[in-house]
């Protein structure tokens, strides 16, 4: 198990910024306002041929008027609890505040290794602030500047001395394994996601409140069921453009969106009361433009009286026709109801976005399709489809060669799509099909009953794997 740092401090030091700048990625929110980071964050980093785990945590104060304080403040004790070594940040603009000799208090009488780091020193000969931090009894103090990168190297240097030797791991090139299914929580404001990642977790890893947008930013936890990894991302619930009144809401609208492109299924959880709403509708459709699978989650489904499961799903289906083909749960997240056929959903979804075809058998599905329905005659000319071929995996993509693309009506490419759904399932993933024509402009039509020889396309199709 990798070691872990964590830093913590009074709000608005900058401990985000710093996060940020030891992992070298934008991951934790940043921005003036107090109170952004509420939530635990972890990520890699590696220094020195060292490979750690770096915590940001949310700021420290007992008496601040912030959102979810209590819970922040736990948060990051719980931070401090499981952490190896400490960086206590803090602000070598205003010097040290009664807030920052609380913090070092804590930390003195958990008795962890402990870097003080003051932050916002941007040039050496602003270096004498760092003197008076030597009241709050963490000796070797030393001045960094998150922004400008000033001494983070030097900071690293002496944080990771304080690691235990023992936890010593060679760096590796990829932060998750191969192996690992990553899934994205995703879905409105308060509709029970942070829930059901604590649920799943079974510990307090988000903060849970009834008020909408508690969580900003996208939280990677990693979990192992059945001796299948998973890394589980905690998102901010997606809000139309409109309600994004704050900066800091469009920072977490960013932080899910990429969480959605890194992802390779989605759980889209809808509150179970209130169905699916045009917010919905737009998020299933952002899961299928990116080629992600999805299972689809009604959650709070224990507070619904009088409706039936088929009627819930005959609604979604119809504002959605992708969701038809996903995995569909009836959960409670938290009463815990039915959370243990989630995972089995995911994995079959993740598998089925795997799967490859051969050409011979698309081919002959092919066959029966035009001998039960032919196209329909366009203009009296009709479509022929000579060959189809999949060319891609994770999402699955097909060529299908025809003689004309524009002879494909949308009723017959409907058609095609609902049977081959019946034929190959591709449970909860979107497919992409790509329609070729000839290259040489097609002979006119012969006045009889004649065929026309077919071009020989086997030389146009990629080998199979």
């Amino acid at each position: 198990m990798q070691p872990k740092i964590a830093l913590v401090g009074r709000p608005n030091v900058g401990k985000s910024a710093l996060f940020n700048k030891i992992c070298q990625r934008r991951i934790s929110i940043v921005d003036e306002q107090e109170g952004i980071t509420r939530d635990r964050i972890y990520a890699q980093a590696d220094c020195f041929g060292r490979s750690f785990i770096v915590i940001d945590t949310g700021g420290i104060d007992a008496t601040a008027d912030l959102p979810f304080n209590d819970e922040v403040r736990q948060q990051a004790y719980t931070a401090i609890e499981e952490a190896d070594a400490v960086i206590l940040v803090v602000d070598g603009q205003v010097g040290p505040l009664e807030l920052d000799l609380e913090v070092a208090r804590i930390l003195l009488k958990h008795k962890k290794p402990t870097i003080l780091a003051v932050n916002k020193v941007d040039r050496m000969d602003q270096s004498y602030r760092v003197h008076s931090f030597h009241s709050l009894g963490i000796p070797d103090p030393i001045a960094v500047s998150a922004v400008q990168g000033f001494q983070i190297a030097e900071l690293m240097e002496a944080a990771v001395k304080l690691l235990p030797e023992s936890e010593a791991v060679e760096i590796v090139e990829e932060e998750i394994p191969s192996g690992a299914v990553r899934v994205a929580i995703v879905g409105r404001p308060n509709v029970g996601k942070s829930t059901l990642l604590n649920k799943l977790l079974g510990e307090e890893r988000a903060i849970v409140s009834p008020v909408a947008g508690t969580t900003r930013d996208s939280i990677d936890v990693k979990i192992e069921v059945d001796g299948q990894e998973y890394i589980l991302v905690d998102t901010a619930g997606i809000r139309r453009k409109k309600a994004e009144k704050e900066v800091v809401d469009k920072f977490a609208a960013i932080r899910t969106q990429e969480a959605l492109e890194k992802c390779d299924v989605c759980l889209l959880v809808l509150d179970s009361f209130e169905g699916i709403t045009a917010q919905e509708k737009k998020i299933a459709g952002m899961i299928e433009e990116l080629g992600k699978s999805c299972v689809l989650i009604f959650n709070k489904w224990d507070l619904v009286k009088g409706l039936k499961m088929e009627h819930a799903l005959r609604g979604v289906r119809e504002a959605v026709p992708f969701l038809t083909h996903c995995p569909t749960l009836f959960i409670s997240a938290n009463k815990g109801r039915n959370l243990d056929k989630i995972f089995p959903s995911v994995l079959e979804a993740w598998a089925d976005r795997s799967k490859r075809i051969g050409t011979g058998a698309l081919n002959k599905f092919i066959e029966s399709c035009l001998q039960k329905y032919h196209p329909p005659l366009l203009q009296g000319k009709r479509l022929r489809i000579y060959y189809m071929t999949q060319i891609q995996t994770n999402p699955p993509k097909f060529v299908v060669f025809v003689n004309k693309p524009e002879l494909m009506v949308d009723t017959y490419k409907k058609y095609l799509i609902n049977r081959f759904r019946e034929t190959y399932r591709f449970s909860g993933c979107p497919l992409f099909f790509e329609l070729k024509g000839k290259e040489k402009t097609d002979p006119a039509p012969p006045l009889n009953d004649q065929k026309i020889p077919e071009p020989d396309l086997l030389a146009e199709l990629p080998s199979e794997v």
